[in-house]
């Protein structure tokens, strides 16, 4: 039984500093993430989810909320918990010998090995050279623990602030909640193609950061913004919006370079970032953008001054290139309950961006 335990606690140690390993400190590759953290992850929000949804609305929308901090408090506390009882089993295995002048228990192991991990005074005390030597490898083992998630949440807070100040200065332009629509009306009148692919030149840095955090910290995920109407899969699908119908209508003398390089790279972040979540690709949704909307979005853009190639022309390419991210769109938002953006702003253009100020 002694030896069962010795194997079982030292599997459980190996085991737990490897994940931490891997999901705090070792850059995270997208087909080779932690197993237990995913595994965490995608089982945790599909219980949280499902409890959200049998709230109102705003309710449920706060609570979902919740998900992201907590989840990072809970895998701190399940890897320090698993450490704790590890090193248990193992001064179990070799005696119990944490009290002096008795044989305690597996109760008094538990409390020792706690002690040990957080470095506190305690009455225990190892008595043989094993109970010391497992006594310090726990504290160092707590150090290291500790030290890497304390430098750890200031890292991922620092990403998510990053990540929602762009979200934010989206919404001047795009509206809350944003549309490519807006985003057009905007840049034409500020001066065509070579406005919005200056403005979309500054997202491809965005989406690149965002892949890359994303798939460093996909607890970020499921951080939500602090406004209503605004969320970071809103943001990148509202660019690659305006992306691919720059590709679809701009005539071949416009400059759209930027526009291109922002579509590849936000199209290739939503991939890595739906693979890390699991997020199968939505199909059989209902159409982001039917004929009539397409029509009405390409007679918006006309009247805010764009040079536009023949209607006709435009729609079979645009929906070409919808294809080619509009599905990891629906099943990320399907697998996160965020609202993906619609095609045309409100009506009501001027009323939507006071709207955005006012909040």
């Amino acid at each position: 039984m002694h030896v069962l335990a010795a194997l079982a606690g030292a599997t459980v140690i190996a085991l737990t500093l490897a994940e931490f390993f891997f999901a705090f400190i070792l850059p995270r590759r997208v087909k080779h993430e932690p197993r237990i953290a995913r595994l965490i992850l995608v089982a945790g929000w599909r219980v949280w989810r499902s409890v959200a949804r049998r709230l109102p609305a705003r309710s449920g929308d706060t609570m979902l909320g919740f998900y992201g901090p907590l989840l990072l408090l809970f895998a701190i506390g399940l890897w320090a918990f698993a450490l704790i009882f590890g090193f248990a089993l193992l001064q179990w295995a070799g005696g119990s010998h944490v009290v002096r002048g008795a044989a305690g228990g597996f109760d008094d192991d538990l409390f020792f090995s706690a002690g040990g991990f957080l470095s506190a005074s305690m009455q225990l005390s190892p008595s043989t050279g094993l109970a010391r030597g497992l006594f310090l490898g726990e504290a160092a083992c707590g150090f290291g623990v500790l030290f890497v998630a304390i430098g750890y949440l200031p890292a991922i807070y620092q990403a998510y602030s990053r990540r929602e100040v762009t979200v934010a200065q989206l919404a001047p332009r795009a509206g809350t909640p944003p549309s490519a629509g807006a985003l057009l009306v905007r840049s034409g009148r500020r001066g065509g193609w070579p406005d919005l692919d200056l403005y979309l030149a500054e997202w491809e840095e965005w989406a690149a950061e965002l892949m890359e955090t994303h798939l460093s910290y996909p607890a970020l995920a499921y951080f939500r913004s602090q406004h209503v109407g605004q969320n970071w899969l809103a943001a990148l699908t509202t660019v690659l919006d305006a992306c691919a119908f720059s590709l679809a209508a701009a005539p071949q003398q416009a400059e759209i370079e930027a526009a291109e390089i922002t579509f590849s790279i936000g199209r290739h972040a939503l991939a890595d970032v739906s693979h890390v979540l699991r997020a199968k690709a939505g199909h059989g949704e209902p159409s982001r953008l039917s004929s009539a909307d397409f029509a009405a979005l390409w007679e918006l853009a006309a009247r805010s001054g764009f040079d536009l190639r023949a209607k006709e022309e435009v729609e079979p390419r645009l929906s070409e290139l919808r294809a080619r991210y509009e599905p990891r769109v629906a099943g990320l938002s399907l697998a996160l309950e965020l609202t993906p953006p619609s095609w045309l702003p409100p009506s009501d253009t001027e009323a939507g961006r006071s709207q955005a100020y006012s909040r």
